[in-house]
C-alpha cells in the first residue's frame, strides 16, 4: 500500500469552512504523539526513511515509511500494526540499536471528503496545516491518487504547488523547536 499525501501551510478556519460547504463528513479529533527513531545501521534522514512509534488516544502504533517515490506528492510505502504496550515497543527498538531521534507533537481535526481523509493539523512549535491523503493499493494508481489529491486542496482553496514534501519531523529539526 502506497500512502499519498499532500501537505501545505494553511489557516485552518477557512479550510473548515470549505470543507463544510463540501459536504465533507467530520471524523473526529486526536492528540497524537509521535516518537522518530534513527537506525543504527544506516541514516534514516539520507534515506528519506521513518520508523515511529504513534501514541493515540490511548492506542499505539508502530509505522515505518519508505522513501518518497513520486516527485509530485509525499507518497511513500507505508507498513504499521498496533502495538500493546508503547514502552515494551521503545524497548525492543532500544535492544536492536534504534535510538529516539525526536517527538513530534500535534491535534489533528480529520475529515472524509471525495474519498480522501483531510487532516487539520496544529503541529506544536511549527503552526497549522492540512494534509489531504489517499490510498493507493499499485505503484501504478499513484498519479491518479495524487491528482485527485491536488483537486481536493484546490477545492479547499489551498494551492497545491505550495505542497511541502517535508515530513513534520524534517520541519521540526529544521526549525531548532525540538532540541
Amino acid at each position: 500500500m502506497y500512502e499519498v499525501e499532500c501537505k501545505v501551510a494553511s489557516a485552518h478556519e477557512p479550510v473548515r469552512e470549505r470543507l463544510v460547504a463540501l459536504d465533507a463528513d467530520a471524523i473526529g479529533t486526536v492528540e497524537q504523539v509521535d516518537t522518530y527513531y534513527d537506525a543504527p545501521h544506516r541514516s534514516f534522514p539520507e534515506t528519506d526513511e521513518a520508523l515511529r512509534i504513534r501514541q493515540e488516544d490511548g492506542a499505539t502504533r508502530l509505522t515505518y515509511k519508505g522513501p518518497l517515490v513520486d516527485a509530485d506528492s509525499k507518497t511513500r510505502a507505508e507498513h504499521e500494526t498496533g502495538v500493546e504496550s508503547d514502552e515494551a515497543m521503545a524497548n525492543v527498538l532500544d535492544a536492536l540499536g534504534f535510538a529516539p531521534a525526536a517527538t513530534v507533537e500535534k491535534t489533528r481535526e480529520k475529515f472524509r471528503c471525495r474519498g480522501y481523509t483531510v487532516a487539520l493539523d496544529a503541529v506544536s512549535g511549527l503552526g497549522e496545516f492540512v494534509e489531504v491523503e489517499g490510498e493507493a493499493d499499485m505503484e501504478t494508481d499513484i498519479e491518479h491518487v495524487r491528482d485527485g489529491a491536488h483537486d481536493l486542496l484546490a477545492a479547499l482553496d489551498c494551492d497545491p504547488a505550495d505542497q511541502i514534501r517535508t515530513s513534520y519531523l524534517e520541519l521540526l529539526l529544521e526549525s531548532g523547536a525540538n532540541e
